[in-house]
């Protein structure tokens, strides 16, 4: 069954799409990678985007923009839907179902509530296709947290028989999954360990007054020394030492926190570099913590494979094998999963189970009550239930 999933991260910077191919019935594998495309954000659009979730826009404008956000995202998850299938030499009407995760820009796991833009219905005007969206929202219904929902797909793809494995996605927010050795279902635990991107991008956004967005292939935190007091300080944070199921995002690691960490450092005069790297070895250490602390039975991770922007990072691939020397620390590649693609990946299975009808998430990662179907559904033109 051929399916195209939708994603796009906390960093706000674009759509990840990928057109799979996966067994017409519930079975997982094999499965193919057809094609996959990232299709980015105007800067403009980036900030907008930012701005919403931070609650920095006025409160006369912010019911409209946020509208006016959802029909602009729609056009570009449409956009990036068509690209890939193009892509792959495959016309769009042979796509069964589209999967869009949407764009988050509002978390609050704490109020039982969760908001994801991208108007599934624009997507499914502009392609034909039947559209499944707002996953997260079904899961809270269930008494879940809405994330992580990914580890469906880590174990599907790249759960081993003889092998402990641990996934970590940094994106902007990072989050691992456990992949026991031999995992049945119930053996995998995922949660959000901590913050990846999000500080990062945030201080190099602030630092240089918007000419930059990231501090690209971690040249300036390479530069850098780790300040020891101020990992210290980051380190004592209670969500760190929360026990999952937990979830997080720029809701508590967003734009002020950022701003509030440069403008600490610019004002005692520190090297900003300084600061990259302490934030770099902030998650490499929250997810050595993490894997040492949070996972069943203290048992040992053989293999840690790195996805997200993060991947592509050296400045944080050299701090996570500093933290974790014990590890095997490789890119999710290595695993037979493109880096770039697995979250998007991750959204076609969901949305293939959903239109199978037969359960799309790990409840226990969640803290749902039970596993459910997840997504609502948009028909497509010729959507036959």
């Amino acid at each position: 069954m051929l399916t195209i999933g939708l994603m796009s991260g906390t960093s706000a910077d674009g759509v990840d799409a990928a057109l799979v191919d996966w067994p017409d019935d519930a079975a997982l594998r094999p499965f193919d990678l057809r094609a996959f495309r990232e299709v980015g954000f105007a800067p403009e659009l980036q900030q907008r985007i930012h701005h919403l979730a931070a609650g920095r826009v006025a409160g006369g404008e912010a019911l409209a923009e946020l509208a006016e956000l959802d029909v602009l995202l729609g056009e570009r998850f449409a956009e990036a839907a068509l690209a890939v299938a193009a892509d792959a030499r495959v016309a769009i009407e042979d796509v069964r179902v589209i999967g869009s995760h949407g764009q988050t820009v509002a978390h609050h796991p704490e109020r039982n509530a969760t908001l994801q833009i991208g108007d599934p219905s624009v997507i499914a005007e502009r392609t034909g296709r039947t559209v499944v969206a707002d996953f997260r929202a079904r899961d809270m219904a269930a008494g879940g947290e809405g994330a992580p929902l990914a580890p469906f797909f880590h174990l599907a793809a790249i759960g081993h028989e003889t092998e402990n494995r641990v996934v970590l996605n940094l994106g902007g927010i990072a989050n691992l999954t456990w992949l026991p050795a031999g995992a049945a279902p119930g053996d995998v635990v995922a949660f959000d360990v901590g913050p990846a991107n999000a500080l990062i991008d945030g201080v190099v956004r602030v630092v240089s007054d918007g000419r930059d967005t990231l501090d690209r292939h971690g040249q300036r935190a390479l530069r850098g020394r780790v300040d020891p007091d101020l990992l210290g300080r980051l380190m004592r944070d209670e969500f760190l030492e929360r026990r999952p199921p937990k979830s997080t995002g720029r809701e508590r690691y967003g734009s002020a926190e950022a701003e509030a960490l440069a403008d600490e450092w610019t004002r005692a005069r520190k090297d900003v570099d300084d600061l990259l790297a302490t934030l770099v070895a902030f998650t490499a250490e929250a997810t050595a913590l993490a894997c040492r602390e949070l996972l069943p039975g203290g048992a040992e991770v053989e293999r840690l494979l790195v996805g997200g922007g993060g991947a592509k990072n050296p400045a944080m691939f050299a701090a996570l094998v500093r933290a974790m020397p014990r590890t095997a620390v490789q890119a999710l590649d290595k695993a037979g999963v493109p880096a770039d693609a697995a979250e998007a990946m991750a959204f076609s299975l969901m949305a293939r189970n959903a239109l199978l009808g037969v359960p799309n998430h790990l409840p226990q990662c969640t803290g749902a009550e039970r596993a459910a179907v997840l997504g609502e559904f948009v028909p497509g033109r010729d959507f036959a239930g």
